[in-house]
């Protein structure tokens, strides 16, 4: 077992509600829990469209510039670039396109992926991400895939945006996520993949309740966290 534990890991596609789920595990849990996520939004925002093309050099000197924390625990577990919350100005689809293909860079997951591994040293974490069961914490005690349909993913969040009073356009938004899929799945580094030990959650037929009960419940009856 690796120092960083105990983990519990999170992967999935794009609109599948993993933010939401890491924070209401972590608050029944009592620990911190890690928005990889967001950290390649935050970074993808800096680092400006056309990032991906940069030189090596160039953007291990431009990721230099930034460094992440997180404060609190549970639900109230915020994460920092340079001591300042990262924000919703990273949620939008544009910013989560730059993502993608900034992810697809190694040097950028690398230094990331190092952060991550950090983070996990300091205290027990639900982290959530892409290639946190496959990649970062392979030796996680417990990790979990949840998928859904694009088409479901793409009206789950056709209805965050308009709660948020957005106008939003459910057939731009499924092809969105389907072209952040092929990103996201079909790259040379680290590609969308359940790990081999994973539980793998469909929650095209689940709410949120439903996908915290099933994660909760395999959690406890394999030991709980200690």
């Amino acid at each position: 077992m690796s120092s960083y534990l105990p983990i519990v890991t999170l992967d999935g596609p794009a609109g599948v509600g993993k933010t939401t789920l890491a924070r209401r595990v972590a608050q029944s849990l009592g620990i911190s829990y890690l928005d990889t996520g967001a950290m390649f939004r935050c970074l993808a925002l800096k680092l400006g469209p056309g990032a991906e093309y940069l030189p090596e050099a160039e953007l291990k000197e431009r990721c230099s510039q930034w460094t992440f924390n997180l404060a609190g625990q549970g639900a109230h577990t915020a994460l920092l670039c340079n001591n300042v919350p990262v924000r919703g100005e990273v949620r939008t689809e544009e910013v989560g396109m730059l993502a993608a293909r900034i992810a697809t860079v190694p040097v950028v997951r690398d230094i990331l992926c190092a952060i991550q591994r950090e983070l996990g040293t300091r205290s027990p974490l639900v982290a959530e991400g892409r290639d946190m069961g496959t990649v970062v914490f392979p030796m996680a005690h417990y990790k979990f895939f949840l998928d859904a349909a694009p088409e479901v993913r793409a009206l789950r969040r056709l209805h965050d945006l308009e709660n948020q009073g957005q106008n939003a356009d459910l057939t731009t938004l499924t092809e969105q996520i389907r072209k952040r899929d092929a990103l996201d799945r079909n790259r040379a580094i680290a590609p969308l993949r359940p790990a081999p030990d994973a539980l793998v959650v469909d929650t095209g037929s689940l709410d949120i309740e439903g996908v915290l009960g099933v994660i909760l419940h395999h959690i406890q009856v394999h030991g709980g966290i200690v």
